[in-house]
């Protein structure tokens, strides 16, 4: 997190869209399209909800990481090709929600914001104690929200192109007519899948 972040003890969504950049695409385009069943049980994946949508809250820029779908996207992934991973994971979903209660007396998704970001920010800072791997397990939920924020709506993530409207990012297409090239001229979004229509959620 910015610095300024950290002072505030809030985790902005102006610094998580400006790391996006940092996601190779080849990250956001290898997840699963499908998955056979929940990785999570329904209280890690409130957990995981709760976690996310701080990470990228809803304000006045658009809907949060729940709303379009970034736990979605995480889910089916652990389900599918990060499924090596899977037992790891749910390690740190649970020491989140352990560590939340240990130091708030209460779950993660039930703790109000300012206490909920109190905790994100303990594990990111690496303060966040008898949880050795919280800032690894920090890190790597938030590169996974970034990959279902703004990855292809086919994956579960990016509801309604949510994310790629954020970004002014038109979508994939395979030509661009030439009034469209000219500078200074906004493109307009093709709001299409990679995987054609139907994938918009």
């Amino acid at each position: 997190m910015a610095d300024e972040d950290q002072q505030t003890g809030n985790i902005s969504r102006r610094s998580v869209i400006a790391s996006a950049a940092l996601v190779p695409v080849a990250a956001i385009t290898s997840a699963a399209q499908t998955a056979s069943e929940s990785a999570l049980s329904a209280t890690q994946l409130r957990t995981l909800e709760a976690f996310v949508d701080r990470l990228i809250p809803k304000d006045e820029l658009g809907p949060g990481a729940t709303e379009c779908g970034v736990a979605v996207y995480i889910n089916r992934s652990l389900g599918d090709y990060l499924a090596p991973e899977k037992a790891a994971f749910i390690a740190g979903i649970d020491a989140t929600d352990a560590f939340a209660r240990r130091t708030e007396d209460k779950a993660f998704a039930d703790l109000p914001p300012d206490k909920q970001d109190a905790v994100l920010t303990a594990m990111d800072n690496g303060t966040a104690t008898g949880f050795p791997d919280a800032r690894a397990f920090f890190g790597r939920v938030r590169r996974l929200a970034l990959e279902g924020m703004f990855g292809d709506p086919s994956y579960g993530g990016n509801r309604n192109f949510a994310g790629w409207d954020l970004i002014r990012y038109p979508g994939p297409r395979l030509a661009v007519s030439p009034e469209d090239q000219k500078m200074g001229v906004a493109i307009k979004p093709l709001r299409s899948s990679a995987y054609g229509n139907g994938h918009g959620h």
